[in-house]
């Protein structure tokens, strides 16, 4: 079981974009700047994300992607299962057929389990919350450079 780079980029372009939204639509080729990812994978992320009404694009000049729902609205759940990410830590995809003669291994229920508690982990995480943490985080770096701490409006924009 494990998280590929499509779930992974799929998560830090979304906090990239509700971080920067407030100033109009986001390009992908900035995220793909700021987040050193492929510009080709995230049109093709942002074509399932906005397929799943996680965000929407504004076409023209100054045109980009906006996020179309509340970031509070959005889990961590919503955009892996937007990208079509699955985490399954059976072998068998759930299908109870991981044994011997096609029946049930005998961790078959605990790697069932493991998989309905990271599921409701990920549906509790919200955008909003992972941008939060990350504007503390960024402020609490340049506290520890010994630099006065960037106001929310200009850390934000950067």
């Amino acid at each position: 079981m494990r998280l590929t780079t499509k779930g992974r980029f799929a998560v830090t372009a979304m906090i990239d974009l509700a971080m920067r939204e407030h100033a109009g639509p986001v390009t992908l080729a900035g995220i793909s700047e700021r987040q050193n990812i492929s510009l080709s994978y995230l049109e093709q992320l942002f074509g399932k994300l906005r397929r799943h009404a996680l965000v929407s694009s504004v076409r023209g000049p100054g045109g980009g992607y906006r996020l179309a729902k509340a970031q509070a609205a959005i889990s961590v759940a919503d955009i892996i299962n937007a990208v079509d990410e699955t985490l399954d830590a059976t072998q068998c995809g759930g299908l109870g057929n991981c044994g011997q003669d096609e029946k049930e291994c005998m961790t078959h229920n605990l790697w069932t389990n493991l998989n309905i508690k990271m599921l409701e982990y990920l549906s509790a995480v919200s955008l909003e919350e992972l941008v939060r943490q990350q504007h503390d985080r960024t402020v609490t770096m340049h506290d520890h450079r010994g630099q006065r701490p960037l106001s929310s409006t200009s850390t934000l924009a950067a």
